[in-house]
């Protein structure tokens, strides 16, 4: 019989968007207080896990993006990676 994959091993497979949606839902739940002991502690631990893979896809995403520089004459003369600091 094979295993079955445990309940994070999919988010990596999951787009931004998506990702955002489930752990804001996962959010909803535990601050309304709308499920038990058990199921909040699972829960708790995907929404780390999306939490996780969101902030490694924004931060994939911020190492992507350049900041066009201007000559003195005020046209583009090219790019330089962008200061998110």
């Amino acid at each position: 019989m094979a295993a079955q994959p445990g309940p994070n091993e999919d988010v990596a497979s999951l787009s931004f968007e998506v990702a955002l949606a489930e752990l804001e839902k996962i959010v909803d739940q535990l601050e309304k207080g709308s499920v038990g002991l058990e199921e909040s502690i699972a829960i708790y631990a995907r929404g780390e896990a999306l939490k996780t893979h969101c902030a490694t896809m924004l931060t994939s995403a911020e190492q992507r993006i350049e900041k066009i520089t201007f000559g003195p004459d005020g046209r583009p003369i090219g790019t330089e990676p962008l200061d998110v600091e």
